[in-house]
């Protein structure tokens, strides 16, 4: 068994105060190392939010997170962030190498060690050629591609990201997805993710946690058994994945049909 990499226990948060908005209330989960989980919820739910609370971002009304055991107080040295919106998360006045070796710098890393780590995930990720290039010169594809690279660069013990592919056309997103799914091989990677898209959740992951609408809680910790490799028209094809689309489907049916 795997040991623990986040454990999330009781976590709720209330904006606004004791009479504010409610967002999330009471979520418990644990992601174990090496996991790729995905957490799916209807538009609104607080998805957002429970992955600001997680990253540290924000501090949560209630309840506690932890990386690797310790007790997550602003947002860790070994946690990186994947967002949604790729052309405000990039420098447009710095390269794509620059832009990868950012937060390198914090980290204490000289500058040939900064250098050779953005080299190696720009050519994993397909932009070797584009390192001297600047973000606004790339597509929307390539600029997540950036995004990406520079969050593997930090060799994180947690990547979360935040309906990262969203804002792509679908083909470039199935190419992210396998990209994600070929980085969490290579380098190890344990992987929290935001998303509305059901089929992109079960696509995507070891387990799937399905959220109410707000306040957010868990309505099913579904275990997803798809094999490790899998393939854009095979594995959304198979039974089993029409199986699980539909469970998670009905699930998030019958939680909006309930408070509405």
């Amino acid at each position: 068994m795997s040991e623990t990499m986040l454990s999330v226990a009781g976590l709720g948060h209330r904006y606004g105060g004791a009479n504010g908005h409610l967002a999330i209330a009471d979520l418990s989960f644990d992601v174990r190392a090496g996991e790729l989980a995905c957490i799916v919820g209807p538009s609104g739910c607080g998805k957002s939010t429970l992955l600001r609370a997680i990253s540290g971002l924000i501090t949560a009304s209630d309840g506690e997170v932890r990386l690797r055991g310790e007790l997550v107080r602003g947002v860790p040295s070994d946690l990186a962030v994947v967002f949604q919106d790729y052309s405000r998360s990039l420098f447009p006045w710095l390269s794509v190498r620059s832009n990868v070796e950012f937060p390198l710098r914090s980290r204490g890393l000289g500058k040939a060690e900064r250098r050779e780590r953005s080299d190696e995930v720009l050519e994993w990720v397909g932009l070797g050629d584009a390192a001297a290039k600047y973000p606004w010169q790339l597509s929307g594809g390539m600029q997540q591609r950036v995004s990406i690279a520079r969050a593997l660069a930090c060799r994180p013990a947690l990547l979360l990201m935040d309906e990262p592919f969203a804002s792509v056309d679908a083909q470039t997103r199935f190419e992210l997805e396998d990209l994600l799914l070929g980085a969490r091989k290579q380098f190890g990677s344990t992987v929290l993710l935001v998303t509305h898209d059901i089929d992109e959740s079960i696509y995507l992951a070891d387990r799937v946690f399905v959220l109410s609408r707000s306040p957010a809680s868990i309505v099913r910790d579904l275990p997803v058994d798809l094999g490790a490799e899998r393939d854009q028209i095979a594995t959304r094809q198979s039974a089993d994945f029409v199986q699980l689309r539909s469970e998670v489907a009905q699930l998030l049916d019958v939680r909006t049909a309930a408070r509405t």
